[in-house]
């Protein structure tokens, strides 16, 4: 059926035909994107009109107008109908009998409807009130009725506009920052308001206004295909939904990816921070060009009365060959060849960081058509400047956002094609890989005064993730791509080398020093081994704290840091030539000793909570002066020896929300004279929110646990009954391994799983089931991802032999997956 047809049925059966031909129209599989949104928009206008024409007749002096995005012609599926009834104000019950003769049949036929009937004075002073409203009408749009009203209307609207820009661009900037920060980034998030998020439908909306002030003009090049994606985005979720919202909630990107015909998930969000990216750097680059011819119009009449009525020149400042600084951007300077300077680009947006100012569209836009690559190796000049860009701190971000925009940054690096845009679907992660990348080098910037070679460090942090557009584990890919890379922006073959080993282990540190026992000599000479010089090891450090900072606030903590660097200080040691002794059983504290002695004495559990504070900041290791900060509590239990209390005690914490962090556990020998055997337990434990709970209180639930009168499962189902967490992706299952020569002492068994409450529970019934030993373990949770080390051993304290092991890990990893 074509268009015309549909819209003839339309018009010759009323509300029903119209219903009828959009449902035809909306699920046409031949017809989607702009030719659907345009034909939908089509036969709303026909029917609409023919409403009109029965209702009012030949009527003068009223006009049925559309604004908003109905105006532009942008009607997704569920999308509102934006209307006005504007008349020349005459009888007032005609006109409301009209407007209700329009709006009923709409109602009835379940669309939403955003109206208003007014006067063009009315709706002018509404506009003149209401920036939303006069938005609204520079998309006015005439429907039906006498058009010389709404032509009117809209000259009129639009000759306010550019009258009142200098006062309402402002507004409307002040109104776009105000929803960005409620909204946040659109290109970084897993769950973003295509509407609403900056870089969103909006923003392309606000660019369109700022044009039609005549005062600025945002960047054409890949505009009108952003928007046309984001519209298509919204048209599917619309669609495969049933419901009008602009939110790209997880559960539904796999079904929105199919009705637009992509891959995956992953490809539709990508494509989506595309688009957004493209709308943002628009964005920006149009309100700075506001600000700028802002200013220049409040200071011209000055500057020409000052220069007695001669035209003000801009003033020039030299940065670097080739590159001026020019009414707060950076430009190239007239004499600049890009044709004959390769490393103009690279110059250029170094200075720019530098100077934290912006990179002028202008000068990006010459550099990326005339400039050429650069040769293999590049010079050295090239290689400094990269480094420079990345050691400018956080007017990096901006300059080398310019450059991406224009294609010059895979130009320079072609592996980063890989990695733009790259959804990341870890709820620890802020930013996409790229974004990440660049956040990281920021991070980097502030610890160049901690290395022997802060250009090895930035680039390192450039490149960590780079093999996360690879398959298999990316930190082995990275290696690879880091040496190549590394190769050929000049450095030699030593430098490349050591690269390719921060790339390749830039998470062992903080995964080693929060899932393995630090006083264990295997553990300290498996990393010395792989980072093999005081050098590497150096800016490893300072590579894996930037990482973790750039990550999001859940990846660094002081506790995480003060794991780190004991590690990196026992391992220094090895490298130094010191080798770690074997570590001997540590003789109780005062403390311990005084609860074990009085858990023998009473045959019940008894316990204490203490808070503990990293220690003053170290200036000769580079650590910035300030107050402590709190490393969790300490909770020490001492127990008569008996089955069952370590899923006892962690089903105890989990009842009162209290997080496990670290754990040991280990019999204790009680002082001559005092008979039985007890179990020393020192956890460090925070609380997920909330203040910690009393000693008493953990105490008696406790010896409950214990006594098998607290059902500490049903209590916990109960409680996740009441407060039922939000339906999104499935997890991945669980997964138990092995950990092969992490320990000559005791059996290293990782378990990796979605993180809930009563996990540890779980996996202390697991593993007394399996009738081993915990001697301690250690435990990292990073957003939703548990990931727990547990040193296991026989009853002998000896460790498990291989096949006990894993069949150990087997059974383990079959119960966490039930």
């Amino acid at each position: 059926m074509t268009s015309t047809d549909v819209r003839k049925e339309a018009e010759d059966s009323g509300p029903s035909g119209y219903a009828a031909a959009r449902l035809r129209l909306l699920t046409e599989e031949t017809r989607s994107g702009p030719p659907r949104r345009k034909a939908l928009s089509q036969l709303t206008d026909d029917w609409l009109a023919g409403l009109f024409t029965a209702a009012a007749g030949a009527t003068q002096g009223v006009s049925l107008v559309a604004v908003g995005g109905y105006g532009r012609g942008e009607l997704s599926p569920r999308s509102d109908l934006d209307l006005l009834l504007l008349h020349d104000g005459g009888d007032p019950a005609e006109i409301a009998g009209l407007a209700d003769r329009l709006w009923y049949p709409v109602w009835d036929l379940g669309l939403a409807l955003d109206h208003s009937v007014r006067t063009p004075a009315e709706a002018r002073k509404t506009a003149g009130e209401d920036l939303k409203v006069h938005l609204g009408l520079l998309d006015a749009r005439h429907l039906a009725g006498d058009p010389a009203v709404t032509a009117a209307l809209r000259t009129a609207a639009l000759a306010d506009w550019r009258n009142q820009a200098p006062k309402r661009l402002p507004q409307l900037q002040e109104l776009c920052a105000e929803r960005a920060d409620r909204q946040g980034e659109l290109q970084y998030l897993l769950e973003p308001d295509l509407k609403e998020a900056r870089g969103g439908l909006r923003d392309a909306t606000a660019l369109r206004a700022v044009a039609a002030s005549w005062l600025a003009d945002a960047p054409r090049e890949g505009l009108d295909d952003a928007r046309r994606r984001l519209l298509d985005v919204r048209d599917a979720l619309h669609l495969t939904t049933g419901r009008a919202t602009d939110r790209l909630s997880l559960q539904e990107q796999d079904q929105v990816a199919a009705e637009l015909g992509l891959l995956d998930a992953d490809t539709l969000l990508r494509q989506v921070y595309e688009a957004a990216r493209v709308i943002s750097y628009a964005s920006d680059v149009t309100w700075r060009e506001v600000g700028r011819v802002l200013r220049s119009r409040a200071v011209r009449p000055r500057l020409r009365a000052m220069l007695g009525g001669g035209k003000p020149t801009a003033e020039r400042s030299p940065l670097a060959e080739g590159v001026v600084e020019q009414d707060g951007e950076v430009v190239l300077a007239r004499a600049a060849r890009p044709e004959r300077d390769p490393v103009l680009p690279l110059r250029a947006a170094a200075a720019a960081a530098q100077a934290g100012l912006p990179l002028s569209l202008h000068a990006v836009r010459r550099l990326a058509a005339t400039v050429r690559p650069l040769p293999t190796p590049w010079p050295a000049e090239a290689r400094e400047q990269l480094v420079t860009l990345l050691g400018s701190g956080r007017p990096t971000v901006d300059v080398w956002e310019a450059l991406e925009a224009a294609g010059l940054i895979t130009r320079l690096l072609p592996d980063w094609e890989r990695v733009r845009c790259r959804p990341q679907r870890n709820a620890v992660h802020l930013w996409t890989v790229d974004r990440h990348l660049i956040e990281t080098a920021v991070r980097a910037s502030e610890f160049t005064r901690r290395v022997s070679r802060p250009d090895l460090l930035l680039v390192a942090a450039l490149l960590h993730d780079i093999g996360k557009g690879w398959p298999g584990d990316h930190s082995v890919a990275g290696e690879t791509i880091a040496r190549d890379v590394a190769v050929r922006i000049g450095f030699d073959q030593a430098d490349a080398a050591v690269l390719a080993t921060l790339v390749r282990h830039h998470l062992l540190l903080v995964e080693t020093a929060t899932r393995r026992d630090l006083e264990d000599p295997a553990t300290v000479h498996s990393v010395a081994e792989a980072v093999g010089s005081p050098g590497t090891l150096e800016l490893l450090h300072a590579l894996t704290e930037a990482d973790a900072l750039a990550t999001g606030p859940a990846a660094w903590s002081s506790w995480r840091g003060s794991l780190v660097a004991d590690l990196v200080k026992r391992v220094a040691a090895v490298l130094a030539g010191d080798e770690p002794e074997e570590p001997a059983a540590a003789a109780p504290t005062a403390e311990q000793e005084r609860l074990a002695i009085e858990a023998a004495a009473t045959g019940s559990p008894v316990l204490s909570l203490r808070a503990q504070t990293e220690p003053p900041a170290d200036p000769a290791a580079g650590q910035a002066p300030g107050d402590p900060e709190p490393l969790g509590v300490e909770l020490i239990v001492a127990v008569p020896d008996q089955p069952s209390v370590l899923p006892a005690v962690a089903g105890v914490l989990a009842l009162h929300r209290l997080t496990v962090r670290t754990a040991e556990l280990r019999a204790h020998d009680l002082p001559s004279g005092i008979d039985g055997s007890v179990l020393l337990l020192n956890w460090r434990v925070a609380a997920e929110y909330g203040s910690l709970p009393q000693a008493a209180r953990l105490r008696a639930d406790l010896v409950r646990a214990l006594d098998g009168s607290l059902d500490i499962t049903g209590r916990l189902a109960e409680r996740d009954a009441a407060y039922p967490r939000r339906r999104g992706t499935v997890a991945p299952p669980a997964r138990v391994t092995v950990a092969p020569a992490a320990s000559r002492h005791a059996t290293v068994i990782e378990v990796r799983a979605q993180d809930a409450p009563g996990l540890l529970l779980r996996i202390g019934r697991a593993l007394e089931d399996a009738a081993v030993r915990v001697r301690s373990m250690h435990v990292s949770t990073l957003g939703a991802n548990a990931v727990d080390a547990f040193y296991v051993t026989d009853d002998t304290g000896a460790p498990l032999p291989p096949g006990e092991a894993m069949a150990v890990a087997r059974k383990l990893e079959e119960t966490l997956r039930a």
